[in-house]
């Protein structure tokens, strides 16, 4: 009888954090760079279930294996890369292919594939609420000058042109002209994934030592989705309703015979 209780309300507790990761999942399907979670359940006190005799117990035979308690065993991020939005925004950059952002932090550097940018009130290129770009060399980049592009490496480029009527300059004279570097985007990338800490936002940290991404493609104008598939996490999360309905029920049922046993039968 209390093997139940035990089997249901463990059950009860790990289909509520999985419904947690599942509706964290949905709500950031339109974050830029999101990597899904998905939770992995284990069994816990695991114990073999002999058959003996009813008088000698002796050459017991095992029968199978059983548990008290299911729990939840780890959360896993999958970090297979989503599709591309073509934005056309001059602040937006997505990976093509491994590696992430570096952003300063008030709380150290953090790691991300989200590239929605912008400038802050300096003229930095930021991430919104979080902190500034790193460049290579680990500086920010200062954007003062909005007609610049950006090649495939992250090299971020404006060309002055001379003083004067813009109209009258027909861009013949190459020689007036200097295109100045306003820096480079710096990727970074890791040996192992695993030891990378899933923040809020879409944030990474890590003990591990950055190894830089000598060859990066950056996609200007464009953003990674987030790789959540809606329909398969309503699939998970209407399942995972069930089974936690389920168990409530059940639990409910184990309650009441217990309530009979102690009411009704204690009296006989």
């Amino acid at each position: 009888m209390y093997q139940g209780f035990y089997n249901l309300t463990s059950g009860m507790l790990t289909q509520t954090r999985n419904l947690n990761v599942i509706s964290n999942n949905m709500v950031n399907i339109q974050t830029a760079g999101y990597k899904r979670d998905k939770m992995v359940s284990t069994t816990f006190q695991e114990e073999m279930l002999y058959r003996t005799g009813k008088r000698y117990k002796d050459n017991k035979e095992p029968m199978a294996t059983t548990s008290k308690i299911r729990t939840a065993d780890r959360t896993y991020v999958n970090y297979e890369q989503g599709s591309f939005d073509v934005t056309d925004g001059i602040y937006d950059f997505a990976l093509g292919g491994e590696g992430f952002f570096c952003i300063d932090t008030p709380t150290g550097v953090r790691y991300t594939r989200n590239g929605s940018f912008s400038v802050d009130d300096e003229g930095y290129l930021t991430l919104n609420g979080m902190g500034r770009v790193q460049g290579v060399g680990g500086q920010p980049i200062r954007i003062d000058n909005e007609d610049f592009t950006v090649d495939k490496l992250g090299n971020i480029r404006v060309v002055d042109r001379p003083s004067g009527d813009d109209e009258d300059y027909g861009g013949g004279d190459e020689e007036e002209s200097n295109v100045r570097q306003l820096g480079t985007l710096r990727v970074v990338d890791f040996a192992d994934y695993e030891q990378l800490h899933k923040e809020d936002y879409g944030m990474f940290s890590t003990a591990q030592a950055p190894q830089e991404v000598e060859q990066p493609s950056i996609l200007w104008g464009t953003l990674e989705k987030s790789n959540v598939d809606m329909v398969e996490e309503m699939t998970n999360m209407i399942t995972s309703q069930r089974a936690l309905q389920s168990a409530a029920q059940v639990l409910k049922m184990y309650d009441q015979v217990m309530s009979k046993a102690v009411t009704d039968v204690g009296r006989l």
